[in-house]
């Protein structure tokens, strides 16, 4: 069990936008384009790390959050943070979620993107599941959770280690630049040998490949895939 939240980079502000990593460089991955577009903008961006990755084939925890620190700086973020929860046991836990909630009143971010629950990766998925039941807790004026109430606006799923059904696509396009070197910041986890489709040194290259899918369906080069939680309200002249 976590023994309290902590931040390794920037300082605890509201924020605009906060995505949850399962592991350091699920953010990168997933949805590093859209969260340096962002943070170009002008928007407070953060990353919550939801473990330290400590039971990976690579890297020691102390040498990915150093990597984290790095890829933070190349990304423009306001904030990154540390959870602390177990992984390989990232899981709907009633502890876990008022952790998470905690967080959610301290930095209250208006939008949070979280991994897609169609995702492979038990902790992927967990960590949907366990975000459900935090943002429940942070809004919720009588929980057992330090902090002030805190109701997210909207969710976005982002994609893993798995095809989604994405309805909303990011031209992510002009910041590929930073988003490689984001990813390749993450030495200990793209360096070396081949561990899995996304531990490898092919990491550009593959996940490159997946940008141009979605950026062909949406008529850019390159475009980041995610699926609302709710309806978006759009405005019809702006399509």
């Amino acid at each position: 069990m976590t023994e309290g939240w902590r931040t390794v980079h920037g300082t605890v502000r509201p924020l605009d936008w906060l995505c949850l990593a399962p592991h350091p460089d699920d953010a990168e991955i997933g949805a590093g384009g859209t969260l340096i577009r962002l943070a170009r903008s002008g928007q407070a961006v953060g990353v919550l790390e939801m473990s330290r990755g400590e039971r990976g084939t690579q890297g020691t925890p102390e040498e990915r959050e150093a990597e984290c620190v790095a890829a933070a700086q190349i990304m423009g973020l306001t904030w990154r943070g540390q959870l602390g929860l177990p992984d390989g046991g990232l899981a709907d836990t009633p502890e876990g979620a008022a952790a998470l909630a905690t967080v959610l009143r301290a930095v209250r971010p208006r939008v949070l993107v979280v991994p897609h629950h169609l995702d492979r990766h038990p902790d992927h998925f967990g960590t949907y599941h366990l975000a459900k039941r935090a943002l429940h807790l942070a809004a919720l004026r009588k929980a057992d959770v330090e902090g002030e109430p805190h109701r997210v606006s909207q969710v976005l799923l982002y994609q893993g280690n798995a095809d989604i059904p994405a309805n909303l696509l990011v031209d992510v396009g002009a910041v590929m630049d930073d988003w490689e070197a984001a990813i390749r910041a993450h030495t200990s986890q793209f360096t070396g040998e081949y561990i899995s489709e996304t531990v490898t040194p092919e990491i550009i290259e593959r996940r490159r490949g997946r940008l141009t899918y979605w950026g062909t369906l949406a008529r850019v080069r390159y475009a980041e895939a995610f699926e609302t939680e709710a309806p978006l309200l759009v405005d019809p002249e702006r399509l």
